[in-house]
């Protein structure tokens, strides 16, 4: 049973202390700041390094190419283990904070979900918030897309690791003849553009240590903010059309902006379908909500209106999960229909959460060929994104995909129902995890936090985020009886 797991032991071990080194720095921020946390940041690092090495050791001696269910175990013990290692520092650091609580926070952390457990966000140690937004940047392309780039100096392939992970129905695409440059390529776009976002938001008036740590939820496309009232703490429209801005670019696939760099031309955009589908129905979205909320009067004139709606809209569809104001106070139509955007506006390759708008907008396209064919049934019917043919497998893929994303989030609301929760509390903390969007309805809404929960509800909610990360797929799969058996 060793030898069979060795391999995967072996690299789970090396990722697990990689990630304990990236504890340094918040570890080597508190020290130098002096904000009281370095002693739980040195708990966690000797904690978290020495599990990893211990891993590592087990499995050094059966070293090889991972297979594909290697692969998908890995990706998944990645995915639920090193949240239990980002949970430490805020374990030990935060007085009162059960462990339940702790791993929720962590797990939203690297999901990129953004829904929290904590409040007093204000007067926390500033290494704990430079901590919980910098587990949202690591998670946001992924740390597993990260570990590809540095194992083929372990001497291990990554293709496999990387197809188990990497989003979106066409995982089979690459950019780069070799996956190492892939994935080294869209980091040097992900750091070029956070260090961007970071100089805007100091330009329109964030101090520094605000202006990156947002910036890190921003291209995560998190929601953890260093403040209890978000982004509203700020009231700035300056901020608020930065951050709009930096969250459009996060949730455009990451392969897009890399083509751009590389071929220094915006030719890229241009030819990016998705792209055109995804801005296109925030607009109309965008308008569409403000003029059904005008006549509410909540907002003194309908530009007021637009700003909140448009941010929201963009906030909530890109998976960002921001706020500046209490959407909760709107007609429900309008709260349900912001958390239905999270459900498949974001691209595929991008860090947003949902099905993604190139698989809803294919399917919108396979129920137009069904009409079709019962109006033209000897008719020769395609289902085209862009110019592109969609082969039959990617239909077949992508319509199980959505039976099994619908039954998750009617399984999971019903247990949460179980435990007496009201509906739309149920409903929208599911939907919201599932999608990583963050904040729900309700008891759960933009004014409040997650810790309303009990323990059993609060694990239900995690196992949605890391369901909604993986894509459901990948973590189901390692539960199939046939996954186990040589």
């Amino acid at each position: 049973m060793l030898q069979r797991f060795a391999p995967l032991l072996f690299l789970l071990g090396i990722l697990v202390m990689g990630f304990g080194g990236l504890m340094l720095v918040p570890l080597t921020l508190s020290w130098v700041i002096d904000d009281g946390a370095h002693s739980a940041y040195d708990e966690a690092v000797l904690i978290t390094v020495l599990t990893g090495a211990l891993l590592a050791q087990l499995g050094r001696r059966h070293r090889r190419e991972l297979r594909v269910r290697d692969s998908f175990l890995l990706v998944v013990l990645v995915w639920s283990l090193l949240p239990a290692f980002a949970a430490l520092p805020l374990y030990f650091q935060i007085k009162g904070l059960s462990w339940t609580d702790a791993y929720f926070e962590a797990v939203s952390g690297l999901t990129a979900t953004g829904a929290t457990v904590l409040s007093g966000l204000d007067h926390l140690p500033l290494s704990i918030n430079f901590w919980r937004t910098f587990l949202h940047w690591i998670g946001g392309l992924g740390v597993v897309v990260l570990a590809v780039a540095i194992l083929p100096l372990l001497g291990f392939g990554g293709r496999s690791m990387l197809k188990a992970e990497t989003p979106g129905p066409m995982k089979d695409s690459k950019i780069t003849p070799r996956l190492a440059e892939t994935a080294k390529g869209l980091w040097v776009v992900y750091v070029l553009l956070t260090l961007a976002c970071t100089l805007a938001l100091q330009q329109v008036g964030m101090e520094t240590w605000d202006a990156l740590l947002h910036a890190f939820s921003i291209m995560g496309l998190g929601g953890f903010s260093t403040k209890d009232a978000s982004l509203g703490h700020f009231n700035s429209l300056e901020i608020e059309l930065v951050v709009v801005f930096f969250a459009l670019l996060a949730g455009i696939n990451f392969s897009t902006h890399f083509l751009v760099l590389s071929q220094r031309s915006l030719r890229a955009y241009r030819f990016d379908v998705e792209a055109h589908y995804f801005l296109g129905f925030l607009a109309i979205s965008s308008v569409a909500l403000a003029v059904y909320l005008w006549p509410e009067a909540i907002y003194d004139d309908f530009l007021s209106t637009l700003r909140y709606v448009a941010f929201h809209s963009v906030s909530l569809a890109t998976s960002l999960g921001f706020a500046t104001t209490d959407y909760a106070q709107w007609p429900i139509f309008a709260q349900l229909w912001l958390l239905f955007l999270g459900s498949f506006v974001a691209c595929s390759g991008s860090a947003g959460g949902g099905i993604k708008m190139m698989r809803a907008v294919i399917l919108y396209k396979q129920v137009s060929r069904e009409l079709m064919r019962a109006m033209h049934p000897r008719g020769l019917q395609t289902v085209r994104f862009g110019t592109a043919v969609v082969p039959d497998h990617v239909l077949h893929a992508i319509l199980g995909f959505l039976f099994i994303y619908v039954v998750s989030i009617v399984s999971l609301t019903f247990l949460l129902i179980a435990t007496k929760l009201d509906v739309i509390t149920a409903f929208s903390a599911v939907v919201a995890c599932l999608n990583n969007t963050g904040p729900g309805l309700n008891l759960v809404g933009p004014a409040t936090t997650y810790a309303v929960l009990s323990d059993f509800q609060t694990w239900v909610c995690s196992w949605a985020m890391l369901l909604g990360r993986l894509e459901i797929f990948t973590l189901l799969v390692v539960l199939v009886p046939a996954f186990w058996r040589r």
